[in-house]
């Protein structure tokens, strides 16, 4: 079962920051430079979350947020197009 996360990150230096946003781009869309929408089961977040603590030091910041399908819904679209219209497959091939 997958859930929606929103990603933030702080990162200092700009080489760290390059190496977590190419990383972020493989597992989400991103919404902002340091802003990712991901929709991950518990298994693809946590291997996620140690990618990038391979990436961060500890001067560096990580925010993982867990929405719900009903929050995601509710969150409000400004400036951008279907910016959090969700992209759900109705069915899974096995």
């Amino acid at each position: 079962m997958k859930h929606w996360y929103l990603i933030c990150y702080d990162i200092r230096s700009p080489k760290r920051w390059r190496k977590a946003y190419k990383l972020l781009k493989a597992y989400g869309e991103s919404m902002q430079l340091s802003i990712f929408r991901c929709r991950l089961s518990q298994k693809e977040r946590e291997k996620l979350r140690w990618e990038l603590e391979q990436i961060l030091t500890a001067e560096d910041d990580l925010l993982l947020i867990g929405m719900c399908d009903r929050c995601q819904c509710r969150i409000p679209q400004y400036n951008r197009h279907d910016v959090w219209s969700p992209k759900i497959d109705l069915f899974q091939v096995i």
